[in-house]
């Protein structure tokens, strides 16, 4: 990709110096120079992207080849001995937070205001190592002493700022390739996508007051305000850093948080302003074949967006939503989609609801799926062929969501002042993303808080019905869910029925809950020795240690909740992660 636009690049920075009445009939050394950095910019990409593949097809191969092995045999007590080495990197590097235990759970300033998480220590080694890589790019074999070093470091800048915004604008999209290619989450992308703007940032403010330091001296500030004023160039350059700066201005998690939606719609605004005036001031220069690329990027994923749009939601009468205000402050949706929908546990979506909110879409992870069938067909009469039966087929999507402020904030009073506390309006969904198999574990845990049992329930269906057809290699499931209050099990309880009437569950699955603030110690009994019930909060680390002395095979530790709570279950695998084979997988997410 970068190495085959080496010639055109020569070619235009020859034209460009001869254009420009430079006395050079091709480009500088120092030109030649910003080539080949650029270039090792690219390949230093491509060698990270190639490692991260080389590794996630080696354990995607293993556990794939585990899963087939523990069908044939059922023998698993070989896959549940730890890698002594892999275990101590995943333990100290892989898994672990930057300091002791802190890692998701984020740092407020009040209940509103929070500033945001640290970086794990995995993510930290990266951005460090990526944070200097470009310091050292930025100054090396630039002449210091001599006459043309600003020149030098204006055009060392501009180049590596134009070439960042290729990540930069890959790892924004939500449907960024590489999340699927590499396994790697679109939390981390997100994470990844702030840095690497912030370099942009910097480096384009280096690259203008490199200019502008080097015009005063020769010809004093006046003569900079007026380029700035007259010559496209100057003025196209100039509007682009600016745009630059005040998506920087406006990106802290404080303002993220407080005024998200606006946030959105500036940042989006900015990021297009800045795009286009840098796609001005490029102009008859090389570094805007790079600028291609990244608006390429940005408008294919706009349009894949539109066409996962239009495949699910037009047709059919369209996509419908019911809308259920639910004790907890919770809201239950159930979406008739106007498209069938293969549903896999670890999907969300992106749900617009334009009687709420014409421009905006929030996130939300799948909680249950059934196929349903219109009474009648659209043209108001019975079906009367197989391929009638099967058009009319709908699928119904359901999930709970918290309400908070903003979106769902609106939504649930929407729905507790309608009849019966429920409302049905139209709906637009975009998705599915993600995809999330557990299928190779002999054992599973799952950890969930509050509303993060949406992303736990489908695991749990899942898996038992695999079970039954001996299609995965679990044998033993605990689901522990912590709630507030007992009024919470109405969020899932027309899905926990059919999960509990299921062939084969009472073999392999258990469901600990406990209640973190009962009204009295009656709320608090156990239907049954697989349904228990207990007050208060968990102690995380005997849990785990409790399902590890049963252990059967390689074990999956799933985590959906709260920071803190993923912290803490996170901290709690690490303590044990070298006495048996377990996994923790994390399905928090940051913004």
């Amino acid at each position: 990709m970068y190495c085959g636009i080496s010639l055109p690049l020569v070619v235009l920075l020859a034209r460009t110096a001869v254009a420009e009445g430079g006395g050079e009939e091709g480009p500088s050394p120092a030109d030649l120079k910003n080539i080949q950095i650029q270039h090792w910019l690219g390949w230093t990409w491509a060698a990270i992207v190639g490692a991260i593949l080389v590794y996630r097809v080696l354990v995607t191969g293993f556990r794939y080849a585990r899963k087939l092995s523990c069908l044939a045999h059922d023998k698993q007590t070989y896959f549940a001995i730890p890698n002594s080495r892999y275990a101590a990197l995943r333990k100290h590097i892989l898994e672990a937070p930057l300091f002791r235990a802190r890692h998701m759970r984020e740092f407020r300033l009040s209940t509103a205001v929070n500033v945001g998480t640290l970086p794990s220590r995995l993510q930290t080694l990266f951005l460090s190592g990526y944070v200097g890589m470009n310091i050292a790019f930025c100054v090396i074999s630039i002449d210091w002493t001599g006459p043309t070093m600003a020149k030098e470091l204006r055009n060392r800048t501009g180049v590596l700022s134009v070439m960042n915004m290729l990540p930069l604008f890959l790892m924004a999209g939500r449907n960024n390739p590489l999340i699927y290619i590499l396994g790697i989450s679109f939390d981390t992308y997100n994470m990844l996508h702030r840095w690497i703007g912030r370099i942009v940032v910097l480096e384009a403010v280096t690259h203008t007051l490199a200019w502008m330091i080097s015009e005063a001296n020769e010809d004093g500030w006046a003569v900079v305000a007026k380029a700035i004023a007259s010559s496209q160039l100057i003025m196209t350059g100039t509007i682009g850093t600016s745009a630059f700066v005040l998506i920087l201005l406006q990106s802290p998690s404080v303002v993220r948080h407080a005024y998200y939606e606006v946030f959105l719609h500036v940042h989006i605004a900015l990021a297009i302003t800045a795009i286009v005036a840098v796609w001005i001031h490029l102009k008859t220069l090389p570094q805007q074949a790079i600028l291609m690329g990244v608006i390429i990027i940005w408008i294919a994923e706009r349009a894949m967006r539109v066409y996962l749009i239009v495949r699910n939601n037009v047709g059919r009468g369209g996509t419908r939503a019911e809308v259920e205000a639910m004790p907890g402050d919770a809201i239950r949706i159930t979406l008739r989609m106007a498209r069938p929908w293969k549903f896999t546990p670890g999907q969300h979506i992106y749900l617009y609801m334009p009687s709420v909110g014409w421009w905006t879409s929030h996130p939300f992870s799948l909680a249950w799926s059934d196929e349903e069938q219109d009474d009648i067909n659209e043209k108001g009469g019975l079906p009367s062929v197989q391929s009638d039966v099967l058009r009319m087929k709908k699928t119904t999507m359901s999930l709970i969501i918290r309400r908070r402020t903003g979106f769902t904030e609106k939504l649930w009073k929407k729905a507790e002042k309608s009849v019966q506390g429920r409302f049905i309006t139209s709906a637009i969904v975009e998705g599915p993303y993600g995809n999330q198999s557990l299928a190779s574990y002999g054992h599973v845990l799952l950890f969930a808080a509050g509303v993060g049992i949406t992303h736990q329930v489908p695991h749990v269906r899942h898996l038992i019905a695999a079970h039954g057809s001996n299609t995965c290699a679990t044998r033993q499931i605990t689901l522990i869910w912590i709630i507030q209050s007992p009024e919470h099990l109405e969020w899932i309880r027309p899905w926990m029925t059919q999960i509990l009437g299921m062939p084969h569950r009472r073999e392999i699955l258990k469901i600990l809950l406990f209640v973190t603030r009962p009204r009295s110690t009656k709320e608090i009994h156990s239907p049954s020795s697989s349904v228990q019930m207990f007050p208060g909060k968990p102690d995380i680390g005997a849990l785990v240690k409790q399902e590890q002395a049963r252990q059967v095979g390689a074990m999956a530790v799933s985590c959906c909740g709260t920071g803190s709570l993923s912290d803490d279950v996170r901290r709690a695998v690490r303590e044990r992660c070298q006495k048996t084979e377990i996994d923790f997988v994390d399905n928090a997410f940051s913004w």
